[in-house]
């Protein structure tokens, strides 16, 4: 869960970037729509749905369409990690992909505003309740001494079939890290792909995706949550942001050329609009009945903005000149 966005999001301070004008509202859900940083596949054998979302262990929902309605089947690590770090019981942040004939769910073991994390993964050939084996630890860790937190991550893989984990929150931000060819451990030394050096509103829950020759690299910015608590100055709630790169591994830029390492760059992506609020937490992937489809959760004004009311959002991704839009 991407809880640094309350330590260091204190002054007004927007990242620069491109603002959109307008966004379509989210599409149809129905069912258990609750959400926070969730990760949705379609399983390759038969079209079913699965959403993974943090709390409860990795929470695994499931649906026959991406609309719902959605139906909670269990805790996908219901013992917890065996990673022996604080929170190993409150797992956060999951990432799901399929690697060969295994999906692998990456998760989040740290605490609040601790550097003391870890990222570990869980193993299942189906995604099924009950289905998943935790392997634990994938040598991605951090502690006081390095300069980033080893949360929130998300596998890619390069077009030559290698894989990378994009992780990071706060302190330097986002890194990526090579993996091996099982996408199972870490292979080499972590380096930044994206920082934001006003340190106000620092960057987290990377996901990238690849499409037409570029790298997409999202992330997310600004304060997350408690908003019924204190209500974020306009601007400051939670919104997503893109950078590209015709690599991996950098360098990124956004629309305007900016650099997202360098200069704040940043394209936003997705903002609060009319009753949506706070959006972030996001992925995307491409889907055989939607075309490209954007998620994330977000609060809804109309239903609450406590973090418990928190709702599944997706929608259909314009791409115009080789930058995505909703």
């Amino acid at each position: 869960m991407k809880f640094w966005s309350f330590l260091r999001a204190l002054v007004p301070i927007a990242l620069l970037a491109t603002e959109a004008s307008a966004y379509a509202d989210p599409g149809a859900c129905s069912g258990q729509c609750w959400s926070h940083d969730p990760s949705v596949v379609k399983r390759t054998s038969d079209g079913v749905y699965f959403r993974f979302e943090t709390g409860s262990l990795i929470g695994i929902w499931k649906a026959s369409a991406l609309t719902g309605p959605w139906v909670y089947q269990g805790a996908a690590i219901p013992k917890g990690s065996i990673i022996n770090l604080t929170g190993k019981d409150d797992l956060w942040a999951p990432d799901v992909q399929k690697v060969g004939d295994n999906y692998i769910l990456y998760y989040t073991v740290s605490s609040f505003g601790s550097q003391n994390s870890a990222i570990g993964y869980a193993t299942s050939t189906t995604m099924e309740y009950g289905s998943w084996t935790d392997h634990g630890a994938t040598g991605v860790a951090s502690d006081s001494s390095k300069t980033y937190n080893a949360i929130d991550a998300n596998l890619i893989s390069d077009t030559s079939g290698n894989y990378y984990l994009n992780f990071g929150s706060f302190w330097g931000d986002i890194y990526q890290v090579k993996m091996n060819s099982a996408g199972t451990a870490s292979s080499g030394t972590p380096y930044q792909i994206a920082f934001n050096s006003t340190g106000s509103q620092a960057l987290e829950g990377s996901y990238m995706y690849y499409r037409s020759g570029y790298y997409y690299l999202m992330f997310s910015s600004g304060i997350c949550c408690g908003y019924n608590t204190a209500l974020p100055a306009q601007g400051e709630e939670y919104k997503v942001f893109v950078c590209r790169s015709t690599s991996v591994s950098g360098p990124f830029v956004d629309k305007a050329g900016k650099s997202c390492t360098t200069q704040n760059g940043g394209t936003l992506l997705l903002s609060s609009h009319g009753n949506i609020y706070g959006g972030g937490g996001q992925g995307m992937y491409a889907d055989s009945s939607h075309g490209t489809v954007f998620y994330y959760h977000y609060a809804d004004k109309t239903v609450g903005l406590a973090d418990a009311n928190y709702k599944f959002g997706w929608n259909v991704v314009t791409w115009t000149s080789g930058w995505p839009s909703i």
